[in-house]
């Protein structure tokens, strides 16, 4: 069982580790209670964050943690099938309870003839609903977990045809975090760094694509022979270590709150229009969706506005820690004339393989130092005869990645009740 796969991965990590659950909750600011029941796989994390910084504190390797993320994304699915399960149960249920007392009403004078309609659990039709209702619910409980990929709208010189976008899809998903800074964050000169409309003359897709219900064939692909386009959650508030990450904002450090965790990083920024500095690290989870492999064979990067650099404050997220992810990592240059991705620390170029049961996590660092740059990726993908292409966004939008190059720097030291300047400006040249 996936649910158990990964509970023994992390009982695996604390047993090796020799710290107790009461160290360990100290460390984590999570009740040792609550580690018991996910290392006793009585609970899975909704979040993979707690899970990684657990991880980390018991010194997993790269290669643990890639394949405590791949088993963590089969046990959340599966823990999700069950919740959608109970929910779909739960909802027959009283249907069929309105149900009985709508025949009981209307055949006040035909109780004979219809006396056994008021026993559903007897009827075969009734049990053929009620499973059916059960699977639809369940359906639409993976839909949303997965983050399934939705047609958007075409936004940018490269965005025609009718690609899938899969920001589009987990906009309404997340929307928990949404915030008056979650729209597009003006630039330097106040305006919406917005991207430019497409200029090919390539029609694009109808709005109204975007908001279907996320089952639509990729470009040039279909469904046929269970080959679909694979779904991707796309996280572009990744941290390569606690304190690795740099944001611009505009914004004095007196009216700065204090930095988030990484959990929090997404509502953090878009509320206060932060924007990535420096470096932007993207964790992309990519699962197939029915039986058959599906080849992943290109990871393309479009840049859709470059501008000067934003000559905002620069804000580290923390003081003197580091971390280190090389396992199926790409890095790009996004002030290069034609942006492409490479494989970093020695790991092996596209193309990849997925299915249903063996996702693959892949970790984007994507490089500004002279520009602002609104961007996107392309995900290119095959099964069989059948093949397609997926955008890969921020819920709709375009990534955006700044240079901080020689912006003031603020730090907030452990401890600390406010930002301080770092003197030693670290992101002078020279």
């Amino acid at each position: 069982m996936a649910g158990d796969e990964f509970a023994e991965l992390l009982g695996q990590l604390k047993e090796r580790s020799g710290l107790s659950y009461g160290v360990l909750g100290k460390r984590l600011h999570t009740s040792a209670s609550t580690l018991h029941r996910y290392v006793n796989g009585d609970a899975v994390p909704t979040d993979y964050a707690p899970v990684e910084r657990f991880a980390r504190v018991c010194k997993a390797t790269p290669e643990e943690l890639v394949e405590l993320h791949r088993r963590w994304v089969l046990a959340d699915d599966r823990r999700r099938q069950k919740a959608g399960g109970a929910a779909a149960a739960d909802e027959v249920a009283a249907e069929a309870a309105g149900n009985e007392t709508a025949a009981g009403e209307g055949t006040a004078g035909q109780a004979g003839s219809d006396s056994g309609r008021r026993t559903l659990a007897g009827v075969p039709w009734a049990r053929r609903r009620t499973a059916v209702l059960a699977g639809a619910a369940v359906a639409a409980v993976l839909v949303s977990a997965a983050l399934v990929v939705n047609l958007a709208p075409g936004e940018g010189d490269d965005d025609q045809g009718g690609k899938e976008s899969v920001g589009a899809a987990s906009r309404s998903a997340g929307s928990a975090d949404a915030s008056p800074g979650s729209s597009k964050s003006p630039d330097a000169k106040g305006k919406s760094a917005s991207p430019s409309a497409s200029r090919s003359g390539t029609p694009t897709a109808p709005a109204s694509a975007s908001r279907s219900s996320g089952a639509g064939a990729a470009q040039g692909g279909g469904s046929q022979n269970g080959a679909s386009a694979p779904n991707v959650a796309v996280n572009p508030y990744k941290w390569e270590g606690p304190c690795s990450q740099h944001y611009l904002v505009n914004r004095d450090p007196e009216r700065m709150p204090p930095p988030p965790s990484e959990q929090d990083a997404r509502g953090w920024a878009t509320a206060l229009g932060g924007v990535a500095a420096g470096q932007q690290m993207l964790a992309l989870t990519v699962q197939g969706t029915g039986k058959a492999t599906v080849v992943l064979e290109e990871l393309h990067v479009r840049v859709v506005e470059k501008s000067a650099p934003l000559a905002w404050n620069d804000f580290a997220m923390g003081v003197g820690c580091g971390g280190g992810v090389d396992t199926t990592a790409f890095k790009v240059d996004l002030d290069a004339g034609r942006p492409a991705l490479s494989p970093k620390a020695g790991q092996r170029d596209f193309p990849y393989k997925v299915s249903e049961s063996d996702p693959e996590v892949f970790y984007v660092f994507a490089d500004a130092r002279a520009h602002n740059v609104s961007w996107y990726l392309e995900l290119e993908w095959s099964s069989g005869d059948q093949h397609g292409t997926v955008r890969l966004d921020d819920r709709g939008q375009p990534f955006r990645t700044s240079g901080n190059v020689g912006r003031p720097t603020y730090e907030y030291p452990l401890g600390s009740s406010e930002w301080g300047r770092n003197e030693y400006e670290p992101n002078i040249p020279g």
